[in-house]
């Protein structure tokens, strides 16, 4: 009998894991997963900051690291580094069975390069080159400065997570930079079968900050109960409906798939639900479709397979969806506003996940040399 995950898998959406530590993958906790359906992995530096901070698996490795007189970001990579490969070694099986489709990980260039299109190029080619394995994906903030980069990077061969996405417009952007980087890899003589690339469209954030300028209209006297917790499925349903039209091999896709190019998935990002009062398994019921991915923390996908959904409903009632943003619009609250505002403090997140990493690292660096 098929799990939840599997019976997603068969209907056309990949769950990918959101997580990644050396605990995890020295204790097979990565391949428990993989057994369960889980068919990808996704890292960013909060999730390194929890791993390499919260315990002492690393402690070995960083001493070693620490006596070949390594500056901080060497450290980092040779902690995170070997991380990323192990875990593509072991989902390379799945990468090999779906023939390109499914087995990631993706690992994200420096947060602190998110507007520096040079300085993101010269890293993603840089960590493409060392991991030198065909089922990484880099990953690439959907920054005006991204844009340029993720184009570039396809057209090199090189695939891409785009991530930070929020808004239909920047989903645009990006939807675009990926067919302009396929032909331009056409242009080259690339294998357009080989390039992938998924968009990373976050959903939780979007509830809470709506949510939250919800509250300041409640108390102003307005009724808005029925449009609390609305929201992030509407944009990401709506973002849905767009990417069906872009890629439809009917239209400006056509010419590409023709030549053997993948679609850009979406992916589902952010999708523990951070609201106590709502489901814990509401941003993978609500966003079940085909040719998505939802990368889902561990404690969701364990509520996913004990009681998730696996009905089709991305498509379900598009229309209104589209009410509810004009709903909100009409209340003052214009979703291009809160997703400008939520990429914009979703870099300035992961800037100081990655201090914060770099600082501690800085600290444990001190007290082991102070041991030695």
């Amino acid at each position: 009998m098929s799990n939840t995950i599997q019976t997603l898998s068969a209907r056309g959406q990949s769950i990918w894991c959101d997580n990644i530590s050396r605990q995890m993958l020295d204790a097979g906790e990565l391949r428990r997963l993989i057994d369960l359906g889980v068919c990808g992995v996704t890292s960013n530096p909060t999730i390194f900051m929890k791993a390499i901070t919260g315990s002492t698996a690393y402690d070995e490795r960083f001493s070693a690291l620490l006596a070949q007189g390594l500056d901080m970001m060497a450290l980092y990579e040779g902690l995170v580094l070997p991380d990323i490969a192990d875990a593509a070694d072991q989902l390379r099986p799945v990468y090999d069975r779906t023939e390109g489709l499914d087995g990631y990980v993706s690992l994200e260039v420096n947060p602190k390069l998110a507007h520096d299109t040079a300085g993101t190029l010269a890293e993603a080619r840089r960590l493409s080159k060392e991991l030198n394995r065909p089922n990484i994906l880099i990953k690439v903030p959907a920054t005006d400065e991204g844009m340029p980069a993720v184009e570039t990077l396809i057209a090199e061969g090189i695939n891409v997570n785009v991530t930070l996405i929020f808004g239909i417009d920047a989903y645009e952007q990006v939807m675009h930079a990926y067919l302009n980087g396929l032909r331009r890899l056409r242009t080259n003589g690339g294998d357009l079968s080989k390039a992938a690339s998924v968009a990373s469209f976050f959903i939780s954030r979007v509830d809470t900050l709506v949510d939250k300028l919800l509250d300041e209209k409640a108390a102003e006297g307005k009724n808005v109960k029925e449009l609390y917790g609305l929201a992030a499925v509407a944009n990401a349903k709506l973002a849905y409906a767009r990417f069906e039209q872009v890629f439809d091999a009917a239209g400006e896709f056509g010419d590409l798939a023709a030549d053997g190019a993948r679609i850009q998935r979406p992916l589902w990002a952010s999708t523990s639900t951070k609201n106590p009062n709502y489901p814990d398994t509401k941003y993978v019921d609500d966003l079940v479709g085909p040719h998505t991915v939802n990368t889902v923390p561990p404690a969701t996908i364990e509520a996913a397979l004990d009681h998730g959904a696996t009905v089709d409903v991305i498509r379900d009632n598009v229309d209104g969806e589209s009410r509810v943003i004009d709903r909100l619009a009409e209340l003052g609250i214009a979703i291009k506003t809160v997703t400008d505002q939520l990429r914009t403090e979703g870099v300035a997140a992961f800037v100081r996940s990655f201090d914060e990493l770099l600082e501690d690292l800085g600290r444990k660096r001190d007290e082991l040399g102070a041991a030695r």
